[in-house]
């Protein structure tokens, strides 16, 4: 039967260590240049509701090194733009593709979308979740510190879609997250019930101060995802006091090392010299895009 990746949680902890693993392994090989054309003839459909830098290049970049083919399309030039019901398109596209992945507004489609699929598909961003940006998040995680059962982890600022695959990872992680947001842009309640009812250990605090307290990893976002910028000016005010800086980062362990999974919009959530810092672990968590959404696509697509 074929898999979809719509949330973290499609995956159990065995297949995620498993995916780290095979992700670890091929990366070693691209290095070496050893080639590794696992998915010889097979082809991904990538669909972009929204724009992209990172998802677009990782997963067009990542099926050519398996040996591959990604097919890039823009919803607004397919016939969806034109009001051609998603399940029509699910249906066509599975006969055409191995594979579908979906950058969505909305999570709603990404479901709609697998619902009618008879192949696998990928959310590549929704509203609800970006499960793949927590793959390269964990496999980064796990690169630099080795175990990462029990690390402490903050994530500071908007409690968004990044945040909630963070917090539903704790599940499979055994990670001890806390999160920092200010009043009205808390990570939602049910997301929290959800991980910790599956073991995983969450908290919610006031203050980014209380967050990052003795932590080792500190995670944080833009505070105007696509589609709230029109919310922009009231996001920079919202958000005062919730920036990342040399000044938080002392508070932390003196071993943290900061996530952030890009675009960055440094002076706002993100200091100049905290991303360009020695405790920076952005860009090998950028080039982790790559490395995970291979292993993913060999995990789903590989018999």
């Amino acid at each position: 039967m074929k898999k979809d990746f719509l949330s973290i949680l499609d995956i159990n902890k065995e297949e995620l260590f498993e995916i780290l693993s095979l992700a670890e392994r091929l990366k070693r090989q691209k290095r070496a240049g050893v080639p590794h054309e696992l998915l010889r003839g097979m082809t991904l459909a990538m669909i972009f509701e929204k724009s992209s830098t990172r998802t677009h290049i990782s997963f067009e970049v990542g099926m050519n090194e398996l040996g591959g083919h990604a097919l890039f399309l823009n919803a607004k030039d397919l016939q969806i733009g034109r009001g051609e019901e998603i399940r029509d398109t699910a249906r066509v596209a599975s006969r055409y593709v191995s594979a579908v992945m979906i950058r969505a507004n909305r999570h709603s489609t990404i479901e709609e979308l697998a619902e009618n699929a008879t192949i696998p598909v990928i959310n590549g961003l929704s509203d609800n979740e970006h499960p793949c940006q927590l793959l390269a998040d964990i496999l980064t995680v796990k690169e630099h510190f080795g175990e990462i059962r029990d690390l402490r982890v903050a994530w500071v600022g908007d409690g968004n879609n990044v945040c909630n695959s963070l917090v539903l990872s704790s599940a499979l992680t055994g990670m001890d997250i806390t999160v920092a947001s200010p009043g009205g842009y808390e990570v939602s309640p049910a997301v929290v019930q959800r991980a910790v009812s599956l073991g995983g250990k969450v908290k919610t605090v006031k203050t980014p101060e209380e967050a990052v307290k003795d932590t080792h990893i500190l995670f944080t976002d833009t505070w105007v995802s696509m589609g709230d910028e029109a919310e922009r000016a009231k996001r920079i005010a919202d958000f005062q006091g919730f920036t990342v800086d040399s000044r938080l980062l002392r508070l932390a362990s003196p071993d943290a090392r900061v996530l952030h999974c890009l675009p960055a919009h440094r002076g706002e959530e993100i200091t100049g010299d905290v991303i360009d810092g020695q405790q920076s672990l952005v860009w090998d968590e950028a080039e982790n895009r790559l490395h995970a959404q291979k292993a993913l696509l060999v995990k789903l697509l590989k018999k």
